[in-house]
């Protein structure tokens, strides 16, 4: 296994590694909508879903993947109610063959936010 950091993606807060590299898989662990030069966490699930996804982004790319070869995702949101919303946010991300998903309703996250987002990824 291969430990993968960058600070263009939030840094752990607790006893996990951004990423893990076993074989050519990226695990990405959950990135929440923190600007990692700011530390600043945007209004509105739009906002948010753009920077969790960013960070995402940043973090497939500084173990050297692309955002294209992510097979699986995992969303995490606190109102289901916002599921269109970032649906249109995280198709500016992704295109066909669109990765597998789940979408699972959470009662909180870290920080309050209002999604997080985690990505296998094919190196």
């Amino acid at each position: 296994m291969k430990q993968i950091s960058t600070n263009k993606a939030p840094a752990a807060i607790g006893p996990y590694s951004q990423a893990i590299v076993s074989g050519n898989i990226l695990f990405c662990s959950g990135q929440i909508p923190l600007d990692p030069e700011t530390g600043v966490i945007p209004d509105g699930v739009e906002a948010q879903a753009e920077q969790a996804l960013t960070n995402v982004k940043n973090l497939i790319e500084s173990a050297g993947g692309k955002i294209d070869n992510v097979v699986k995702t995992t969303v995490f949101i606190k109102n289901m109610d916002d599921f269109g919303k970032i649906n249109e946010i995280y198709a500016k991300y992704f295109t066909e063959p669109f990765p597998a998903r789940s979408c699972v309703e959470v009662a909180r996250l870290p920080k309050d936010v209002l999604l997080e987002v985690e990505a296998i990824v094919e190196l």
